[in-house]
């Protein structure tokens, strides 16, 4: 699997604003509003479970323009201190492996729009940041909180990359608990408990507060608690998804034939910096 360069110890967490994308090409000129609204829906997408937002002609085009042929090191989209070239968009290609630029965009983008109101508020850790908790301890990523109080935040999520598998682990501090979410169902209490770990020296370190963990449950989501992948690629689409749905505090309704329609809707948004 391919990854990216991680952050210095000392770069704070993804927390700048929204930048403007650099548009791509998508067939043509402009069009006007009264088209755009008339535009059909492909009739592939017509039958997609409730709650998911069908791609228009326009996007699919879009889409197409972003995973085609081009310079590999064109930025197509930068935000929260991030790049993401066509090279990062083309892992979205189906049955490729998701890369840590396109993790950690899409994080940024549920991050973003948890600002809003009505959303619970999130904090999103880089991809990078439980391998460095793991191999360096608590004080390799001490300074990576600097700017932000987790505890604050009433989720926090961590995308893992496990080498050759993306899996995640969502922080609730409304409920005290640490779940572990993999797509291949396996178990992950030892990660729990490490990042409960942390959260014990975060808050002596931070607020000089003794957490409380016998207030805190930690618990490896089962294979019938949350939608599974059924192939060896799309880890990272179920990633970004599963931490999607826990920002709005849904329940997981996707399946595995949902992945290749994710892969699209998560190109688009990456290019227009919002979420669908």
């Amino acid at each position: 699997m391919t990854r990216g360069s991680p952050p210095a110890e000392d770069t704070p967490e993804q927390d700048g604003p929204v930048k403007q994308a650099v548009p791509l090409a998508a067939g043509g000129a402009k069009k006007s509003p009264a088209r755009d609204v008339q535009e059909k829906r492909l009739p592939g997408l017509q039958k997609r479970a409730e709650g998911f937002t069908p791609l228009t002609e326009a996007m699919e085009r879009e889409v197409s323009a972003a995973l085609g042929k081009g310079e590999p090191e064109e930025i197509l989209s930068s935000a929260f201190k991030l790049r993401v070239t066509r090279e990062d968009i083309h892992t979205l290609r189906n049955l490729c492996w998701l890369n840590d630029e396109v993790i950690n965009f899409y994080l940024g983008l549920v991050t973003e729009r948890s600002k809003k109101e009505g959303y619970p508020s999130v904090h999103a850790f880089s991809s990078f940041f439980y391998e460095k908790l793991t191999s360096g301890g608590y004080r390799a990523v001490a300074r990576w909180t600097r700017r932000v109080d987790v505890f604050q935040k009433n989720i926090i999520l961590v995308p893992i990359n496990l080498r050759l598998h993306w899996t995640l682990a969502a922080i609730d501090t409304r409920q005290k608990t640490i779940k572990y979410y993999d797509s291949l169902g396996h178990e992950g209490d030892e990660i729990c408990e490490t990042l409960l770990k942390y959260l014990q020296e975060e808050s002596h370190e931070k607020r000089r507060v003794k957490l409380n963990v016998s207030e805190w449950t930690v618990h490896s989501m089962e294979p019938h608690e949350i939608p599974q992948q059924s192939n060896g690629s799309d880890c990272g689409v179920f990633t970004c998804k599963y931490a999607e749905y826990i920002s709005r505090d849904k329940a997981m309704t996707f399946t595995q034939t949902h992945m290749p329609y994710f892969r699209k809707q998560m190109v688009w948004e990456i290019l227009h910096q919002k979420l669908l």
